[in-house]
């Protein structure tokens, strides 16, 4: 029988791997040789739309999965197209009037939706901040600035505490502040939230303000006490702007993604109070997930009411990979670690496809989901890629600690 240290060791050799197909499809398939940046659909069969609109999310998780992939490699290729990323976002997503991301372009960038949305500003900061650390345009430690600046002006509620969702291109407020179609119409989200603690911390690592500080202890708090059911132990989605919930809804993988997140965002700001809570939460919502858990070892999508989604989408098998590893980390407990484990093997044997890059999902009859996008506004290297990451660095954090 193979050792802990040994399986994962191997785990982190085949997701190395992985990383790199990853790597290669984008880097290879989605830059924009005729108009710029890069490329804003590319469907389930492989065919390329090159005229699609280009969205703020998929090119900042571009800029932040090549600017984290050269930070773990130092591979030169990586810093190119993180450098094209950021270069198309500076000049066309970013407001030159009013401050902030667009929230979509059309193929030569020209804006074509010009809502504020705080969770592109939230990816944007996210982004940015991860390309600062890579030294390599001392001008992108203002822009990130200015971001927070914006978001921190134009979005902090001062009454209820956390943030707004959506604003007009001018920071009025917006009519429909819903992020897509199969969204609620809400004044705040957990999904929203989720993403702007990842934001502040990331943004701390590399401007360590006193106010940053304090939003992220805020956010955290927000979780801790409004979004968290504690007595199911997931997440609310959606809140009006004094915290009543809104929805029935259990995600599975926004409750795993957060599992590891939140703990992470109080780490990086080393809050030993709230260190603690997140611990405790990181266990209560990888437990209540394991419901969501299928035989094959694959996360269903989500559970409205008592309707099952049996959808098995690519994000939430990367975050279970992560949220579960995690797990282990923290309890020593080799169950989670097969969690994990039998997770990605689920991803090897039904998402991976030989052309490129992982499938949408994965339908409820079992068939890749080929309907849905490859790479589009949604479909992005950011949740995958960064599961690559976690598990490299985690499982050699594991090894050098025995």
């Amino acid at each position: 029988m193979m050792s802990d240290i040994s399986i994962l060791q191997k785990y982190s050799g085949e997701v190395t791997t992985e990383l790199g197909n990853i790597l290669s499809f984008w880097s290879g398939k989605m830059p924009d040789k005729q108009n710029g940046g890069f490329i804003g659909r590319i469907g389930g069969d492989n065919q390329v739309y090159p005229e699609s609109p280009k969205g703020a999310v998929l090119n900042s998780r571009i800029l932040w999965t090549y600017s984290a992939a050269y930070l773990h490699d130092k591979n030169s290729a990586n810093l190119e197209l993180a450098d094209r990323a950021y270069d198309y976002l500076a000049k066309f997503f970013i407001d030159p009037q009013y401050g902030g991301v667009y929230w979509m372009l059309d193929f030569k960038g020209k804006p074509v939706d010009d809502t504020k949305q705080i969770y592109a500003q939230a990816f944007a900061l996210y982004a940015i901040a991860e390309y600062c650390k890579t030294g390599k345009r001392s001008e992108a430690l203002d822009a990130a600035r200015r971001l927070y600046e914006l978001i921190e002006s134009k979005s902090y509620d001062k009454t209820y505490g956390g943030y707004i969702d959506a604003f007009t291109r001018d920071w009025s407020p917006v009519g429909d502040s819903r992020l897509s179609e199969k969204d609620a119409a809400a004044k705040k989200t957990m999904n929203t939230h989720l993403h702007l603690v990842e934001a502040y911390a990331n943004f701390y690592l590399v401007w360590p303000d006193a106010t940053l500080k304090k939003r992220i202890q805020q956010l955290l708090e927000n979780f801790d006490k409004y979004i968290i059911d504690h007595g199911t132990n997931h997440m609310g989605l959606y809140y009006d702007e004094h915290w009543k919930r809104s929805d029935h809804i259990v995600s599975y993988g926004h409750d795993i993604e957060a599992s590891w997140l939140l703990l992470e965002s109080a780490e990086i700001i080393k809050d030993a109070t709230l260190i603690k809570v997140f611990k405790k939460h990181a266990i209560s919502l990888a437990d209540a997930v394991l419901e969501g858990i299928d035989n094959d070892g694959a996360l269903f999508y989500e559970k409205e009411g008592a309707k099952l989604n049996r959808e098995k989408h690519w994000w939430p098998q990367a975050e279970a990979m992560v949220g579960y590893l995690n797990a282990y980390e923290l309890t020593k407990d080799e169950r989670y670690l097969h969690k994990s484990i039998n997770c990605w093997q689920f991803v090897r044997k039904n998402l991976l496809d030989k052309k490129g890059e992982w499938y949408w999902g994965i339908d409820e009859s079992g068939k890749p989901m080929i309907k849905q996008d490859k790479a589009g506004p949604w479909k992005c290297p950011y949740h995958n890629g960064r599961a690559c990451l976690e598990i490299i660095k985690r499982v050699q954090k594991i090894a050098e600690s025995k």
